[in-house]
């Protein structure tokens, strides 16, 4: 009688890396949403143009350089292993201290704000390097503390973390006075600590002081109780301090359900301050109406879905809280800009990632999404003999939040 042999599953070890196809569908997204940022700068240059009396392709040729720079940019971030971003560390920090400090004695002052510092020809933000930088550095020191076991020791990872976050909202949000561009760091502080696992008591208290820092940043400084009172009020005052408020209100509403064309509309020519940048969504609405504006919504919901599909299966610790700070720069750069436009947040002069006029911008966003496409090339999984591919699927889920960490695929050990 013949033996009959049993046919075994394959054993993967715990932990095990593999390398596959990136993914490209992240980066059709990606390429989707600059495309549009091209078009619609493309279809305001002559307005924007006219004001500077400048050639009415002005905008859109510095608009082109920008991106051709994003690519050249995602092309180097997108071939870095992660594990050199650990000795890049140092650089990025000293980088972000000499344009802080650049900014602020030699950098152009805009609206009473410091933010930009002339770098040949162009103009090159602060506030996006110290992103970038925090991000790195945030993302290292979680992980060592992890591994050694100190992450709810109190001197070695709660002090420092107050200190690193006291120290950039001082530089970015007091000297460079640029409270959007600290709402997104805090963002991205938070998520990055909450996905490794602190105690939840101590992302609470993390949580209130940064409630009182923001409420002080606010009352100490005339404009910014103008915009809040403003956003509590925008057709309070439409001929000062609520006009940007209100002519945003009135882009959007004149866009209707299908919008008044590309080669239509009166936004740009004057009428909406920054409307290449900040305004540009307001922009959109006006020459593409509701029904564009949700497809616009759609790229984007789409692409930070593909983002969290990432940071689900990263291959390790540091690799996924890289994807988390990722994800959580660009979705909350979104959500302040949109919701401003539409009156559902306050004024905050930030760009929308992927499609506002602006160098700088483009540039670290596309370097920060190559981060995320060299991340999506490795996925690990911890399997035991005989669990179906839906089992392991499901192992990288989120919502297993625990002292230990949140996204990981291993339920019973770290890589």
């Amino acid at each position: 009688m013949a033996a009959i042999t049993e046919r075994r599953r394959p054993v993967r070890i715990e932990g095990t890396k593999r390398r596959h196809k990136p993914d490209y569908i992240l980066l059709l997204l990606a390429v989707a949403l600059l495309s549009l940022g091209l078009v619609v700068v493309y279809a305001i240059s002559p307005g924007l143009s006219a004001q500077r009396d400048v050639g009415e392709n002005y905008y859109v040729g510095k608009q082109l350089i920008a991106v051709l720079l994003g690519i050249a940019a995602f092309l180097v971030t997108s071939n870095i292993q992660t594990d050199w971003w650990r000795k890049l560390e140092k650089p990025l920090i000293v980088s972000a201290i000499v344009i802080s400090i650049a900014v602020r004695l030699i950098g152009e002052e805009v609206n009473g704000a410091y933010r930009w510092v002339q770098v040949g020809g162009l103009s090159f933000q602060a506030a996006e390097l110290i992103k970038l930088a925090l991000l790195v550095w945030l993302a290292g020191f979680l992980v060592t503390r992890l591994k050694e076991g100190s992450l709810a020791d109190e001197q070695r990872t709660f002090k420092p973390l107050l200190i690193v976050l006291g120290a950039t909202a001082a530089v970015v949000a007091v000297l460079q006075k640029d409270l959007g561009s600290t709402g997104v760091m805090v963002a991205i502080f938070a998520s990055m600590i909450f996905v490794i696992g602190l105690p939840l008591k101590r992302v609470l208290m993390i949580g209130g002081i940064i409630a009182i820092g923001t409420t002080l940043l606010i009352a100490s400084s005339s404009y910014r109780r103008d915009r809040f009172t403003t956003f509590l009020n925008p057709t309070r005052d439409c001929q000062s301090t609520g006009y940007q408020a209100c002519q945003a209100l009135i882009a959007v509403g004149s866009g209707g359900l299908t919008g008044m064309g590309l080669g239509r509309g009166v936004q740009a020519y004057g009428y909406l301050p920054e409307a290449a940048n900040d305004s540009i969504f307001a922009i959109m609405a006006e020459k593409f109406g509701f029904i564009g504006v949700s497809i616009v919504l759609g790229l984007f919901a789409a692409f930070f879905t593909r983002i969290k599909k990432i940071i689900e299966h990263a291959p390790n610790e540091y690799s996924r809280l890289l994807a988390v700070g990722v994800l959580a720069w660009l979705s909350t750069q979104t959500i302040i800009n949109i919701g401003a436009m539409i009156g559902l947040l306050p004024l905050k002069g930030i760009t929308l990632p992927f499609i506002s006029y602006g160098g700088t911008s483009i540039i670290f966003i596309t370097a920060a999404v190559g981060i995320v496409f060299n991340i999506s090339r490795y996925t690990s999984y911890s399997v035991s003999n005989g669990q179906n591919s839906e089992d392991r699927n499901n192992e990288n889920t989120i919502g297993r939040r625990r002292v230990r960490g949140a996204y990981h695929p291993n339920a019973g050990g770290r890589i």
